[in-house]
Protein backbone atom coordinates (compact mmCIF):
# COMPACT_ATOMS: atom_id res chain seq x y z
CA UNK A 1 0.00 0.00 0.00
CA UNK A 2 1.23 3.73 -1.35
CA UNK A 3 1.21 6.24 1.74
CA UNK A 4 0.33 9.24 0.04
CA UNK A 5 2.49 12.92 0.07
CA UNK A 6 -0.70 14.47 2.44
CA UNK A 7 -0.33 11.47 4.78
CA UNK A 8 3.35 11.50 4.96
CA UNK A 9 3.52 15.19 5.75
CA UNK A 10 1.21 14.85 8.91
CA UNK A 11 3.30 11.48 10.03
CA UNK A 12 6.62 13.89 9.56
CA UNK A 13 4.83 16.91 11.36
CA UNK A 14 4.11 14.58 14.18
CA UNK A 15 7.48 13.70 14.70
CA UNK A 16 8.73 17.08 15.06
CA UNK A 17 9.75 17.30 18.94
CA UNK A 18 8.91 19.74 21.43
CA UNK A 19 11.32 22.49 21.00
CA UNK A 20 12.09 22.15 17.92
CA UNK A 21 10.23 23.92 14.48
CA UNK A 22 10.69 22.51 11.09
CA UNK A 23 10.46 24.01 7.54
CA UNK A 24 7.94 24.32 5.09
CA UNK A 25 10.53 23.37 2.05
CA UNK A 26 11.78 20.51 4.97
CA UNK A 27 9.03 18.89 5.23
CA UNK A 28 8.05 18.56 1.40
CA UNK A 29 11.89 17.15 0.79
CA UNK A 30 11.07 14.83 3.64
CA UNK A 31 7.84 13.87 2.38
CA UNK A 32 9.63 12.80 -1.61
CA UNK A 33 8.63 16.33 -3.49
CA UNK A 34 11.44 19.35 -2.41
CA UNK A 35 9.35 21.64 -4.65
CA UNK A 36 5.92 21.20 -2.80
CA UNK A 37 6.08 23.64 0.23
CA UNK A 38 2.96 25.34 -0.60
CA UNK A 39 0.95 22.00 -0.15
CA UNK A 40 2.73 21.30 3.11
CA UNK A 41 1.72 25.09 4.18
CA UNK A 42 -2.08 23.85 2.98
CA UNK A 43 -2.21 20.65 4.76
CA UNK A 44 -0.77 22.50 8.22
CA UNK A 45 -3.48 25.41 7.34
CA UNK A 46 -6.07 22.79 7.39
CA UNK A 47 -5.11 20.56 9.83
CA UNK A 48 -7.94 17.94 11.42
CA UNK A 49 -5.84 16.86 14.29
CA UNK A 50 -4.46 20.38 15.59
CA UNK A 51 -2.58 20.61 18.29
CA UNK A 52 -1.67 16.54 18.57
CA UNK A 53 -0.40 16.99 14.94
CA UNK A 54 1.94 20.05 15.59
CA UNK A 55 0.95 22.75 12.89
CA UNK A 56 2.49 25.09 14.62
CA UNK A 57 6.13 23.78 14.72
CA UNK A 58 6.20 24.41 11.26
CA UNK A 59 7.39 27.81 9.57
CA UNK A 60 8.81 29.68 6.62
CA UNK A 61 12.77 28.78 5.34
CA UNK A 62 14.33 32.44 6.99
CA UNK A 63 12.10 31.49 10.01
CA UNK A 64 9.14 33.79 9.48
CA UNK A 65 6.04 32.94 11.12
CA UNK A 66 3.60 32.64 8.24
CA UNK A 67 0.38 31.64 9.70
CA UNK A 68 -1.29 29.77 12.27
CA UNK A 69 -5.22 29.55 11.60
CA UNK A 70 -5.85 28.57 15.23
CA UNK A 71 -7.35 30.75 17.82
CA UNK A 72 -5.22 33.83 18.55
CA UNK A 73 -2.87 33.32 14.56
CA UNK A 74 0.25 34.38 14.56
CA UNK A 75 0.69 35.79 18.21
CA UNK A 76 -0.85 32.85 19.59
CA UNK A 77 1.85 30.61 17.45
CA UNK A 78 4.63 32.65 18.69
CA UNK A 79 3.22 32.09 22.44
CA UNK A 80 3.07 28.58 21.91
CA UNK A 81 6.67 28.35 20.70
CA UNK A 82 8.15 30.57 23.14
CA UNK A 83 6.48 27.94 26.09
CA UNK A 84 8.44 24.95 23.82
CA UNK A 85 11.43 26.81 24.13
CA UNK A 86 12.01 28.16 20.89
CA UNK A 87 14.84 30.49 20.44
CA UNK A 88 13.98 33.80 18.29
CA UNK A 89 15.89 36.48 17.44
CA UNK A 90 13.58 40.07 16.51
CA UNK A 91 10.58 38.26 14.82
CA UNK A 92 11.73 34.91 13.77
CA UNK A 93 12.62 31.86 15.11
CA UNK A 94 16.64 31.35 14.82
CA UNK A 95 16.66 27.95 12.79
CA UNK A 96 20.22 27.77 13.45
CA UNK A 97 19.53 26.72 17.37
CA UNK A 98 15.95 25.76 16.59
CA UNK A 99 15.62 23.51 14.03
CA UNK A 100 14.81 19.89 14.30
CA UNK A 101 17.80 17.99 12.10
CA UNK A 102 16.01 14.33 10.78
Amino acid sequence: MRISFHDKVYKIANKIPKGKVATYGQIAKLAGNKKAARAVGYYMRTNPNAPITPCHRVVASDGSLTGYSGRGGISKKKKMLISEGIFFKNSKVDLSKSQWRK
